[in-house]
């Protein structure tokens, strides 16, 4: 097994698969839109996770794997049909890539068919195999895999557990193929097992099909199947002789470990073989974590198409690139035109042989027609093919030694010049052709040069490079703020924001903050999600920003103490319009999620936006009503991020604090974009508004590094 499993490794979890016995789903999930994770529940045995990856592999795991807060639409369909399903059966279809997984549900008998090839799928089906849902709508020559049509699964091949001397032996005198290739294609075994079988039968995998002898092929066959049936546990195949250091398994698997295999082949001669109880257990040894890291990684695409990670080009690059696909359009360009003009040449230089093939041809053309003259040609080795509708003909000219050489196309109705003619004005067009080019790549060379010297000018006053995204980072349609530890605050900017942050992103163990006026907004203090360095940021980040990424679980969660609330809760204040009222203190509380209700009491109203709180408060009075500003990248966006003065001056270089004041906002937002580079519009929804500068680095002047 490489990446993908094969009939041979799924016959083996399928067997693992039929051990377990009864066992409940308790759950479904999809952290990844490959990848759908069945929680179940054994009777009388801690429960496991049943990994289904479309296209690649299934196994079970008891791995800790984070799962996405608002489940896809395929996992609330599995939900429903199988949440305290049993699993009855695990069935292999033949020898196929299939596995088919029957459950007792409320509604009846449910099927669930994993396909392990090619791009894969997993499809849900009732009773009568009519598919109930498919994770992707496919049509193929031979069936449809759509809501609402009968699932049909590709015709089965040969079981080789099951095939005799006799079938055997009339597979290998039928084919035409060599050994190893009908053996993978014929008796269903895949071009790894099929090799592995040739060299256990002492045979060529190179030799013709026809020539080999079922007699010497059938015991291997036979001693192979039987133990993949019979077998315990499996195995982890490592690259070299070196022992695996048990301690640092992991750390061998991701350097070293080449393949899991139910049974040891000769191909594994020479390497490391380390034991393990079942094809599962291998399995999710090898591509577990890879694996339980899927809703991070779904998180991290979704983030990075916000993002300029991915697709993006700086105005350099772009221009560097256009510039490559000039000169190389040029290089064709040029060519083409060498090309034609070497063919003209060559068909005014044999002219008499050209004369003579173009009357030739036309002569047996209006003597016995056209037919005739297609049948003639094989004949001939100076005539390739001839083009009745065209009235053309390709013909070869001879080389230096009087023998076939270049190849060309003659118009029967043209004489040797015009054909050569033609050939030399198909030139002159690509030369004219090529002016325009060049002029192009003059152009493309000039801006380079500019563009060069701008972002040389940018970079040296700390600014960034300007960008365009169509896509949002999800906390930027609230109020955010980093809080000491890294943990990401989140507050509402109008009355459905409000609702959509309670609803969506307000999770049993946050805490909810509110300032203690009408109107303020709800708040979020997030337990695990946060911001973490950035391993690799891009190298167009300007000197003095720090870069970081958006983690939906932090690696090092820490608890919310009083003194991170009291740090929400002075966000909080300066969020709300106590900012504008130009009081210098204010009241915020903080509760639990589950003191949160939008339920009112029999005869009251809750609008819009607004919330009941139930029961104790933790009060938080007198806060200090200034706020810091901090420029940082986020995803390898460079934005401003909000937060007490104490966290932005311990956690940026380039900040500014600001108090409620006279300057209005958007005269402060003008002044950071001419210094940073940002768009206004994206550094006024930071500012709280009309303010006053406490004190600012490299915001509101230019960034002095540490060089200069």
């Amino acid at each position: 097994m490489k990446d993908d499993m094969s009939g041979f490794d799924l016959r083996a979890i399928c067997n693992e698969l039929q051990e377990i016995g009864s066992a409940w789903v308790k759950k479904a999930y999809m952290p990844h839109y490959e990848q759908v994770v069945l929680r179940m529940n054994p009777k009388g045995k801690d429960g496991f996770d049943l990994v289904l990856i479309r296209g690649e592999r299934i196994y079970t795991s008891k791995r800790d794997r984070p799962m996405p807060m608002v489940p896809p639409s395929f996992a609330m369909l599995l939900r429903k049909h199988l949440k305290n399903a049993r699993l009855e059966k695990v069935e292999q279809l033949g020898f196929d890539r299939i596995l088919k997984f029957s459950f007792d549900s409320k509604f009846g008998p449910r099927y669930l068919y994993t396909e392990v090839f090619n791009n894969g799928n997993i499809i849900l089906c009732d009773e009568n195999d009519i598919i109930i849902q498919p994770i992707t709508h496919v049509k193929y020559k031979d069936r449809i895999l759509k809501k609402g049509e009968k699932y049909v699964p590709p015709p089965q091949s040969l079981d080789p557990t099951c095939v005799t001397k006799a079938e055997l032996s009339e597979i290998l005198e039928k084919s035409e193929k060599k050994l190893a290739a009908t053996l993978a294609s014929e008796l269903n075994l895949g071009g790894k097992i099929a090799k592995e079988l040739c060299e256990l039968s002492n045979l060529d995998s190179n030799l013709e099909a026809k020539k080999a002898n079922a007699d010497d092929i059938m015991p291997s066959l036979e001693q192979l199947m039987k133990q993949l049936i019979e077998r315990n546990g499996a195995f982890l195949v490592f690259k070299g002789p070196e022992e695996v250091n048990h301690e640092e398994l992991q750390k061998q698997i991701a350097q070293r470990c080449v393949e899991a295999s139910p049974v040891i082949l000769p191909s594994h001669k020479g390497m490391t073989i380390f034991e393990t109880e079942s094809m599962c257990a291998a399995v999710d040894l090898w591509k577990g974590e890879h694996d339980s890291q899927a809703h991070e990684r779904r998180e991290m695409e979704k983030l990075d198409f916000a993002s300029p990670g991915r697709g993006y080009s700086t105005p350099v690059e772009k221009l560097e690139r256009r510039l490559n696909q000039q000169k190389t359009a040029l290089s064709k360009f040029d060519k083409k035109i060498q090309q034609q003009q070497e063919i003209g040449h060559a068909i005014q230089n044999e002219w008499s042989h050209v004369e003579g093939l173009i009357e030739q041809i036309n002569s047996a053309v209006e003597k016995n027609g056209w037919d005739y003259v297609k049948q003639s040609i094989k004949e001939i080795p100076w005539i390739s093919s001839v083009n009745a509708k065209e009235k053309k003909a390709k013909v070869f000219l001879p080389n230096e030694q009087g023998e076939t050489g270049k190849e060309v196309e003659l118009d029967l109705a043209l004489s040797v010049y015009q054909n050569a003619q033609t050939h030399f004005q198909s030139a002159q067009k690509q030369k004219d052709k090529t002016k325009g080019a060049r002029e192009a790549l003059e152009e493309t060379e000039r801006l380079l040069k500019t563009a060069k010297k701008k972002e040389i000018k940018s970079q040296s006053d700390g600014k960034i490079i300007k960008i365009k995204r169509s896509k949002r980072l999800w906390f930027e349609r609230f109020k955010y703020a980093i809080l000491s530890d890294n943990k990401l605050l989140v507050g509402g900017k109008d009355a459905k924001s409000n609702d959509g942050l309670v609803k969506k992103h307000l999770k049993a163990d946050d805490m909810y903050l509110h300032a203690d006026l009408h109107g303020a907004p709800s708040c979020a203090l997030q337990s695990i999600r946060g911001f973490e360095e950035d391993p690799t940021p891009l190298s167009t980040i300007p000197p003095g920003v720090p870069a970081y990424r958006l983690s939906d679980k932090m690696k090092e969660i820490t608890p919310i103490t009083d003194d991170l609330l009291k740090e929400g809760a002075q966000m909080a204040i300066c969020w709300s319009r106590a900012w504008q009222s130009g009081k210098g203190h204010g009241t915020v509380y903080a509760v639990k999620p589950a003191q949160v209700s939008k339920t009112a009491q029999t005869g009251e109203y809750v609008g819009k936006g607004a919330f009941i709180v139930r029961g104790q408060r933790k009060w938080f009075k007198d806060l200090n009503m200034k706020i810091g500003l901090g420029l940082a990248s986020v995803n390898n966006i460079v934005m401003l991020i909000a937060g007490t003065p104490e966290t932005i001056k311990e956690k940026f270089s380039r900040y500014v604090i600001v108090s409620h004041g006279l300057k209005k906002k958007e005269t402060i937002a003008n002044q950071i974009s001419k210094f940073t580079g940002l768009p206004t519009d994206d550094i006024l929804p930071c500012l709280p508004g009309n303010l006053q500068v406490e004190e600012e680095i490299g915001l509101l002047s230019k960034y002095i590094t540490e060089e200069e």
